[in-house]
Formats: C-alpha cells, sequence, structure tokens
C-alpha cells in the first residue's frame, strides 16, 4: 500500500467507492469520473504503479474480474460496445500511478476515446512489422514466461 495513493485508500478503506466486486487480489468499483455511464475500474489490492511491475497472477486476476464486470454490464444494459483501456506512464496517459483497467460501456457517438482522430494510419510493410515481431520475440524468449523484466532492462 502507498499512503499516498487514492486507488490503496479505496482498498484498505480509507476512500469511500461505490464498490462492484472484488477478490483475494483485485477490487473493482465505479470510476469517481464517469467518462461513460456504468465505467469500471479493476485494480490489484497490492500497489502496481504499471503493468510492467504487474505478476501474471494478478494480471490474469484482473482480467477474469474485467470479463465478468463486461458480461455484468451487458445483462444491466445492453451497450452495442465495450473498451477495456489500459495506460502506462506520462506519454501513454496514466493519471494515477497504481495499475488499473478501464471497464467501459460504449455507446455510438458517446464521444469517448476518438480512435485515430486523423483518420487510420496506412498499414505498415511486413518488412518493418517482421522486424518489431523479432525483436518482441526474442525478449520474450530472454525473459522467460512469467519474467517480470526491470523496468530499467532494455530490448537486445
Amino acid at each position: 500500500m502507498s499512503a499516498d495513493c487514492p486507488f490503496c485508500d479505496i482498498v484498505a478503506g480509507r476512500a469511500s467507492a461505490s464498490l462492484v466486486a472484488g477478490s483475494a487480489l483485485t477490487l473493482a468499483f465505479m470510476d469517481l469520473r464517469q467518462a461513460v455511464p456504468g465505467h469500471v475500474l479493476v485494480v490489484p489490492r497490492a500497489h502496481i504503479e504499471t503493468i510492467y511491475d504487474l505478476p501474471p497472477d494478478i494480471a490474469a486476476e484482473m482480467m477474469r474480474l474485467a470479463v465478468r464486470i463486461a458480461r455484468a454490464l451487458r445483462s444491466v444494459d445492453d451497450p452495442p460496445g465495450l473498451n477495456l483501456w489500459q495506460s502506462n506512464g506520462d506519454a501513454g496517459g496514466q493519471e494515477v500511478p497504481h495499475v488499473h483497467l478501464h471497464v467501459q460501456p460504449r455507446r455510438h457517438g458517446d464521444g469517448l476515446l476518438g480512435l485515430y482522430p486523423h483518420g487510420p494510419p496506412a498499414p505498415a510493410s511486413h518488412d518493418v512489422l517482421d522486424a518489431m515481431a523479432d525483436n518482441v520475440r526474442r525478449q520474450l524468449a530472454a525473459s522467460g514466461p512469467d519474467a517480470i523484466p526491470s523496468p530499467a532492462a532494455s530490448l537486445p
């Protein structure tokens, strides 16, 4: 737990929240700022700042809970769409330094997350895509299936 983290305060019961569900490893609650009606946050109970530091068992539990919530939202309000959104670091738009997954029911014209404001980018060449895939595959092989690399680790 972090003393200055609003999500840790919710997990510890020091701050109020409209709780949705939880498990031994995770907690889900309504986002205070409802970007769209039904916007739920799923967080680990442990203070973990980014996805880079997220242990596989907690990551799996976060996704299990997000899927359950998505199905519940569909049953409650039958939205025509849904987003799962997760951000890391300032450049990624992370506002609270405690890893969290947004579960957002979507409606046509709701104005949230306008993807590709200038239109979709042109497809990359297969040579470029193959080179990027090779770099990621090599890093995955070097780190092992459940490794959590140090934030300082660099790609070969």
